[in-house]
């Protein structure tokens, strides 16, 4: 099992990836410690479901979190949408609740698996029983329970103190929507203080000796300290969106000589040094919207994923292709030590001139989607690069990639902005 690498990997939270030879992914974990979980799995006493996916697997990929819980969450999203072969929980349907105040004259409190209607949530969680717990907990206190029923002096729940007292002819809305407030607050803020209420009653309790009062008082502290631990996370898929895309289109080793491709590029480029660090820049938008640019880095043939950048377009509000590539280029390298030893701009020549001067001391070529052309200031008419050489596989799958990522991100800021 020596082909699969495990020492690059982080002692840090997250999401590891296993996946076969064609970059098909077969199963996705989570980890507090992402090196110390991917080692147990070459334990010599391993099962036999794990040593099957070591027969299979061809390589791991990962993607960091801030926390343990986030890693839980961003794990249960990934394994709804790929669904691994070696993934049995979690497989089917949505993984997540949230709880939901809903938008409306009388607001009501609930669980739902998705955001469909308008409202206010809170979530995601993936433990369901416990925020079920806390939605009844919180329906019980604030007395939130809304009945369909028209009773003049209300409705048996209600002279037992579970119905809000909806049925009632004369019910005081002004009084239920101040109680739907202090739910609101309860989950939004002062966690600490709600908690120290609920343990001080726990106090009380058993020292009148209800237990059982007392007992289900600590099983809510429980649930709720769960609760309000997941929503302090402050989980987001989407910020996690270009790190896990990286992940899942990671391109592997080319069957190429890294040591061949560096000289090839400098005979054909006619520099003085091998090539060794290419970075490629591309523009993505939407009808002039959304204007955002990629810049990914290989080295040595390879992703360097700590060098991609993402950028928002700051100087333009309409399309401009050449003045959005000459921003972002010029942010890219404020830093000349960042400079790699050649630039490749997805495009053609119109692309190539907006930016060829920005660095005098820096190659910069560009590559045309048609016909696979390279520009460079030694071939200003363009060479066709051959699919089936190393140099040809090299650029176009860099940019290929850099296309990508940047698609990704415009697709990013389009449905945030969609949501917002």
């Amino acid at each position: 099992m020596n082909k699969l690498k495990t020492k690059d990997l982080p002692s840090l939270p997250g999401v590891y990836l296993f996946k076969d030879e064609n970059n098909t992914i077969l199963y996705i974990g989570k980890a507090k410690s992402l090196k110390n979980r991917v080692r147990s799995y070459f334990a010599k006493n391993s099962d036999w479901k794990v040593q099957a996916l070591l027969q299979e697997a061809h390589d791991i990929d990962h993607v960091i979190t801030n926390t343990e819980v986030e890693a839980m969450l961003l794990e249960a999203q990934l394994i709804g949408e790929h669904k691994p072969k070696f993934n049995v929980l979690l497989k089917s349907g949505q993984p997540f609740v949230y709880i939901m105040f809903t938008k409306s004259e009388m607001p009501e409190l609930k669980i739902v698996r998705n955001k469909k209607e308008k409202g206010f949530y809170f979530g995601p969680f993936l433990h369901k029983r416990q925020a079920r717990s806390v939605t009844k907990f919180l329906v019980d206190t604030f007395k939130l329970q809304i009945c369909n029923k028209k009773i003049p002096n209300g409705c048996l729940d209600y002279h037992i103190g579970r119905c809000a007292g909806s049925c009632k002819n004369q019910f005081d809305t002004h009084d239920y929507l101040f109680r739907i407030e202090l739910a609101k607050d309860a989950l939004k803020k002062n966690h600490k203080r709600f908690l120290k209420i609920l343990n001080e009653k726990i106090k009380e309790h058993t020292e009148r000796l209800a237990f059982e009062k007392a007992r289900k008082l600590h099983q809510y502290v429980l649930d709720l300290d769960m609760i309000f631990h997941t929503l302090h996370v402050k989980y987001s898929h989407e910020k996690y969106e270009p790190s896990v895309f990286i992940a899942m289109h990671q391109i592997k080793r080319l069957p190429i000589d890294k040591e061949q491709l560096a000289q090839s590029l400098q005979e054909l480029l006619q520099t003085k040094e091998p090539i060794r660090t290419i970075d490629c820049f591309d523009i993505s938008h939407f009808q002039s919207s959304y204007l955002v640019g990629s810049c990914v880095r290989f080295s040595n043939g390879l992703p360097d994923k700590n060098n991609f950048r993402r950028f928002k377009i700051r100087t333009l509000k309409e399309q401009n292709d050449y003045a959005a590539l000459h921003e972002i280029v010029s942010r890219r390298y404020k830093n000349p030590e960042d400079l790699p030893d050649l630039v490749l701009i997805d495009g053609g020549k119109g692309q190539l001139n907006a930016v060829k001067d920005l660095f005098p001391n820096t190659l910069f070529a560009s590559l045309a989607k048609r016909e696979e052309t390279l520009f460079t200031p030694q071939h200003p008419d363009g060479i066709v690069l051959d699919v089936k050489t190393p140099i040809g596989k090299t650029l176009i799958a860099l940019r290929d990639y850099a296309h990508h990522f940047a698609v990704s991100y415009h697709k990013l800021r389009r449905h945030k902005d969609i949501r917002n």
